[in-house]
């Protein structure tokens, strides 16, 4: 009985020690890194087209007091101006 509790609360321990190296793992990831799609910084928008294989896609922009449009934009980040101007984007649905 006491060997069986000995292995139990090491186990504990062991599984504890697990958790808590996964969970710095998990914050370990870098902060700073762009998020994908569409996000703003204090002053400017973004487009963040997060891919592995290359391909380009059509973002349909939203525009304050302005019509609308489309965009083509490759893999990474994309400037897409002021963010006093443009109110988001995101994916239309197709490649270019």
């Amino acid at each position: 009985m006491y060997v069986r509790r000995l292995l139990t609360s090491a186990l504990g321990t062991v599984s504890l020690a697990l958790g808590l190296l996964g969970a710095g793992t998990a914050t370990a990831t870098p902060a700073a890194a762009d998020p994908c799609g569409f996000y703003e910084t204090g002053s400017d928008a973004y487009y963040n087209h997060c891919t592995s294989d290359g391909s380009h896609v059509v973002i349909k922009v939203e525009v304050a007091l302005a019509p609308d449009y489309e965009r083509c934009v490759g893999p990474g980040r994309t400037w897409l101006g002021s963010a006093d101007r443009i109110q988001g984007a995101h994916y239309a649905g197709r490649t270019c």
